[in-house]
């Protein structure tokens, strides 16, 4: 408080002198005693602006910038996306000003569209529950009306899979692991499901979740990310190497004669060579080679192992 008082003080002698030798350099009157107490009447409004006027207008300025360089902080922070912690504190899912207007405007984080064969199919909501899929998953109109067509057929098997599709997105909304929606997308450009899904995904930025090969294919060449079930399904199964020894139970024949076909608990088929003969059965056989497809995949083995034993038996 006393160093303020100090540089009022100098402030108010500072422009008291100023303005008492500015007043004699410009002033002029012919009266000496006129003229110097016109000096001394400036001189003391010179020294009263010093001591009150200027840290008023330094007051001023130092406020008027601090609004200014938070302005300027503001739009800085809001051109990079910086969440701000207050607002994440109060907005759950949403993490700044921005979340907000993006909602407003349709936008959500990460969009993923969900696709009528990856509802049916069922496993994404196991994806989905093992926390590999965030952000928003985004159902359109015409894909829940497809999903619905499908539930009121009259081919009980395709009407199973209707409902089963309905069932799944019904526990996805209920999932707190993600978020999903139904996305009233309008009027949609686009001849048939595919079209429009492909369009959609092109207009929200959004990657396409699907088991559809056909999708996958034209998606991709289309420049839409593609997240394939079946992939990444195939991607986790157990990896065989050619000589590998398999425990295979032959369930029926295969397309030649002589060939048997059994499957692992993952659903992979397995064509045993020279197995016709051993249906019902498990037998130790041997990997040949594994063939990868976009289907799926299928390893054939050998069943050279069972022959041995046979004749050394005969």
């Amino acid at each position: 408080m006393n160093i303020q008082i100090i540089v009022r003080v100098a402030l108010g002698i500072g422009f008291a002198l100023l303005g008492y030798f500015l007043s004699g350099r410009y002033l002029v009157i012919d009266d000496p005693q006129t003229e110097l107490g016109v000096r001394l009447v400036l001189a003391f409004f010179s020294g009263a602006t010093g001591i009150f006027i200027v840290p008023i207008v330094s007051e001023w300025v130092r406020n008027w910038s601090s609004i200014f360089a938070k302005r300027v902080a503001i739009e800085v922070i809001s051109q990079l996306h910086i969440p701000n912690l207050s607002e994440m504190r109060q907005l759950p899912g949403r993490i700044s000003r921005r979340g907000e207007k993006d909602k407003e405007d349709g936008r959500h984080m990460n969009p993923i569209l969900v696709d009528t064969s990856a509802l049916i199919d069922g496993r994404i909501a196991d994806v989905v529950e093992g926390g590999f899929l965030y952000g928003t998953l985004i159902v359109p109109r015409f894909i829940l009306s497809e999903l619905q067509h499908i539930a009121d057929a009259s081919n009980a098997l395709r009407r199973g899979k209707g409902r089963r599709g309905l069932e799944i997105l019904e526990n996805l909304k209920k999932s707190k692991q993600i978020k999903t929606v139904i996305y009233n997308s309008g009027e949609v450009e686009g001849k048939d499901i595919d079209e429009k899904l492909i369009f959609l995904a092109k207009t929200l930025k959004a990657k396409i979740v699907t088991t559809d090969f056909n999708l996958n294919k034209v998606a991709t060449v289309s420049g839409i990310k593609i997240l394939n079930i079946n992939e990444l399904v195939n991607s986790l199964k157990t990896t065989l190497l050619p000589g590998e020894p398999l425990e295979v139970k032959i369930i029926q024949e295969g397309k030649e004669k002589t060939q048997g076909v059994g499957y692992l608990s993952d659903g992979t088929m397995i064509v045993v060579e020279n197995g016709a003969k051993y249906i019902n059965q498990s037998i130790p056989t041997k990997v040949l080679r594994v063939l990868q497809t976009a289907a799926g995949r299928m390893i054939f083995v050998q069943a050279d192992q069972v022959e041995q034993k046979h004749e050394s038996r005969a």
